[in-house]
C-alpha cells in the first residue's frame, strides 16, 4: 500500500485519508509499520505487530523531531477525533508548545504517594517522637496512600480532600487526624518542595469531636485499688502491670513514659522522674509521697522500673493494655481507658486549687512559653501540688500494704529503694 511508509518517514507523499475501514483493515506485520494521513502532515496510525492501532503525531520542536501517541484507536479515538486532537496539538506546538516533553514531565511528577513516603522520611523520621511517627505512618499507609496515593500532587484538588475527608465521617476523630497529617504533606509540597503553589486541604472543615473528660471519682478510684490489691495477691497479672497503674493514677504521667522509665531516671533527692526524653523533650516528673512509697517497695531486678517477664526488657504497652481491660473489665470500669487516669491527676491538681500554667508543668503539656530553659526548672512547688494529689488518689485506691499506711519521710523512702 503506498500510504505504508518507514516508521519515522512522517512525510505526507503516497499517504491516503485515514478512515475507520482502512484503519482497521490494515493488516499486522512481523515489525510496526505506520500509515500515514493525506490531510493531516505528521499524523498517522501505527500497526503493532500484535494488531494494535494507535494514532501517532510526529512534529519539532526546540530543533528536535519528536512524536507522540495521541491515542489508541477505539473508542473515544476514531481516526476523525485523533486527527481533530492532531491538529489542536499543532496548533500549541505552533506557539511554542512541546506536548511530548510536557507529557514526559506529568508522567514523573510526583504523586501524593510519592510525597507521603517523603514527608515520612525527611519530616517525620527527623522531627516526630516514636509514638507519633508511628501513628503518622499508620494513617499514611491506611488512609491516605490507598485513596490519594495515584493522583498526582498537581492534579489533587480541594473537592478531592473534602469527598475523601467525607469518607470518613463515622470516625470524626480518625478523620480529623488523617487530614492533618496529608494537611501536613500538603504543607511541605507548597512552601518546603515547590510542588504545587497552594495547600488544597486549607479550609476543609473539620468534624466536632466529643470531648472527652472522662475520670475516676474516688469510689472509682477504690474500687480500682481493690482490683489491683487483689490481682496483686493472687498473682492473676504481671508486677510491672501493677506498679505501672499504679504509678499513671498517682502521678499523671504518659503511657510511654512510665514505660520507658529507668531505675537511673529516679531522683529521690529532689523527688521526681528526670525523663531523658519525653513527648515534649526532656522534662522532670514531680513525685508524691505517696508515689514515692510505691516506688520505693517495688524490687529491683533488672534497669526498668516496670517490666515484663524478662526483666531486662521494658513492659510493653501491649501488654499492659491487655491487662487493663481485664483488670477495669472485671470491676465495671469498660469505659475507663489508662489515659483516663492522667486527666485524675489533672482534674485533681485543679480541685486542689492549682492554676493552669502549674497543672500544665505538673502535666508536661507543650506550650509556647514552654522552652528548654525550664528543663532544670525547682520542681519543688510542683512536688508539693504532686503530693496534695497523690496522697488523695492513693487513699482512694488504699491499695498499698500495710507497711505503707503511713506517709514516711523521704529520706527512709531512699534507704527503702536502695535496699
Amino acid at each position: 500500500m503506498a500510504a505504508e511508509r518507514d516508521e519515522h518517514d512522517g512525510a505526507k507523499d503516497g499517504a491516503v485519508k485515514l478512515t475507520k475501514r482502512i484503519v482497521e483493515g490494515a493488516t499486522p506485520r512481523d515489525r510496526d509499520y505506520i500509515l500515514w494521513d493525506v490531510k493531516v502532515r505528521g499524523f498517522g496510525v501505527r500497526i503493532g505487530r500484535g494488531g494494535t492501532r494507535s494514532y501517532v503525531l510526529d512534529y519539532r520542536a526546540r530543533g528536535s523531531r519528536k512524536r507522540i501517541v495521541v491515542g489508541q484507536h477505539g473508542r473515544p479515538w476514531t481516526a476523525d477525533t485523533a486527527r481533530d486532537e492532531a491538529l489542536r496539538l499543532l496548533g500549541e506546538i505552533t506557539e511554542g508548545a512541546d506536548p511530548g516533553a510536557d507529557r514526559k514531565q506529568y508522567r514523573t511528577a510526583p504523586t501524593v504517594g510519592d510525597a507521603a513516603d517523603r514527608y515520612l522520611e525527611e519530616h517525620v523520621a527527623v522531627h516526630n517522637k516514636p509514638s507519633t511517627a508511628k501513628q503518622a505512618r499508620r494513617l499514611v499507609e491506611t488512609k491516605i496512600r490507598p485513596q490519594l496515593g495515584r493522583i498526582k500532587v498537581a492534579d489533587l484538588t480541594r473537592r478531592d480532600v473534602r469527598d475523601w475527608h467525607f469518607a470518613m465521617r463515622l470516625t470524626p476523630r480518625e478523620a480529623n487526624y488523617a487530614l492533618a497529617v496529608l494537611s501536613k504533606i500538603l504543607s511541605l509540597c507548597h512552601k518546603d518542595w515547590e510542588w504545587r503553589e497552594d495547600n488544597p486541604a486549607i479550609g476543609v472543615k473539620r468534624y466536632k469531636e466529643n470531648a472527652r473528660e472522662r475520670f475516676l471519682n474516688e469510689a472509682e478510684l477504690s474500687t480500682l485499688g481493690k482490683a489491683l490489691t487483689e490481682a496483686e495477691a493472687v498473682g492473676a497479672e504481671l508486677p510491672g502491670v501493677i506498679a505501672a497503674i499504679r504509678l499513671l493514677a498517682l502521678t499523671g504521667a504518659r503511657r510511654s513514659e512510665i514505660l520507658g522509665l529507668l531505675w537511673s531516671d529516679v531522683d529521690f533527692d529532689a523527688g521526681c522522674f528526670r525523663l531523658r526524653d519525653a513527648k515534649t523533650g526532656a522534662r522532670p516528673i514531680p513525685l508524691g509521697a505517696t508515689a514515692l512509697i510505691v516506688l520505693s517497695d517495688l524490687p529491683r531486678h533488672g534497669p526498668f522500673i516496670v517490666h515484663g517477664s524478662d526483666p531486662n526488657k521494658p513492659l510493653s504497652g501491649s501488654t499492659l493494655e491487655h491487662a487493663w481491660r481485664r483488670i477495669a473489665g472485671r470491676v465495671g470500669l469498660t469505659d475507663v481507658r489508662l489515659h483516663d487516669l492522667r486527666h485524675g491527676v489533672g482534674t485533681f491538681a485543679a480541685q486542689a486549687g492549682a492554676n493552669s500554667f502549674a497543672v500544665r508543668d505538673l502535666l508536661g503539656h507543650k506550650t509556647v512559653a514552654i522552652t528548654s530553659r525550664y528543663v532544670n526548672r525547682d520542681v519543688d512547688p510542683l512536688r508539693a501540688l504532686a503530693d496534695a494529689v497523690s496522697s488523695r488518689i492513693g487513699a482512694a485506691m488504699d491499695a498499698r500494704p500495710e507497711s505503707l499506711a503511713e506517709v514516711i519521710p523521704l529520706d527512709s523512702g531512699r534507704s527503702r529503694a536502695k535496699r
